[in-house]
């Protein structure tokens, strides 16, 4: 099944007002490549002044609480994002699930409070170098799968990313063969949950030091569908050449 390659920017905690220009060139780039979607997941106070100025990208979020309002001091709910111009979130990535303590089950909630509120939803999955070092990368990932996927999970709103914490912002990846094995294994589960039709037009992405060089290999493995990516999406100079190899 074609599935419509998806590249997200997580800018993490990064970004002024100062970096607004890198957003509309960014949206520029995307403008330019039609046959890609393009987001950038900005720090929550810069989703109003970035969604207008992103072009052909889309802008999303980092996170969102699993409850609509209450005594959750510092939190954003997902209507807050989405009246702030957010269209998307990312839930369940490994910094928040470590730093955080987030759950599987907070994970799964948030991802159904995005929903709720119409925004689309990029679900984070991954294994620490401890666990791919004892040859339990796979069934690591596949248990959290199962454990954060959403009820009602469908293709028409929610992708996966896989990032395996041990690369992210190293500069290490896994093998090509890795990372195609990873993949095929989350499609396979994503069969058994959710069924073939929806497992077969859900995107999941690749990420960890996603840059220029590597993009055009990671992204030729057939269940790869773009990417989540972190510090190269910064600059239009670095994001410019992945959202291009996304392209083909």
């Amino acid at each position: 099944m074609a599935r419509t390659m998806l590249v997200v920017g997580n800018w993490k905690m990064n970004g002024l007002k100062a970096q607004l220009g890198e957003v509309e060139a960014i949206g520029a780039i995307a403008s330019s490549h039609a046959g890609v979607e393009v987001g950038l997941c900005v720090p929550a106070t810069l989703i109003a002044s970035a969604s207008g100025k992103a072009g052909g990208a889309f802008i999303g979020a980092q996170d969102c609480h699993q409850k609509e309002s209450g005594a959750h001091t510092g939190c954003l709910s997902a209507a807050m994002l989405k009246e702030a111009g957010a269209t998307s979130v990312i839930v369940g990535h490994s910094e928040r699930r470590t730093d955080q303590h987030e759950t599987s089950a907070d994970v799964a909630a948030k991802a159904l409070a995005a929903k709720a509120e119409g925004l689309k939803v990029i679900l984070c999955l991954g294994e620490s170098l401890e666990t791919r070092d004892s040859g339990k990368a796979i069934d690591f990932v596949l248990d959290q799968l199962a454990a954060s996927l959403p009820e009602g999970a469908g293709a028409d709103w929610l992708s996966i990313a896989y990032e395996p914490i041990w690369a992210i912002g190293t500069g290490r990846i896994p093998t090509m063969e890795q990372i195609d094995e990873m993949h095929s294994a989350i499609r396979g589960k994503l069969r058994d949950l959710i069924g073939a039709g929806e497992a077969d037009g859900m995107r999941v992405l690749y990420g960890g030091s996603v840059n220029a060089d590597n993009a055009k290999d990671i992204f030729a493995i057939a269940d790869v569908d773009g990417g989540l990516v972190g510090g190269a999406s910064l600059t239009a100079a670095k994001f410019g050449p992945i959202i291009e190899a996304a392209a083909g």
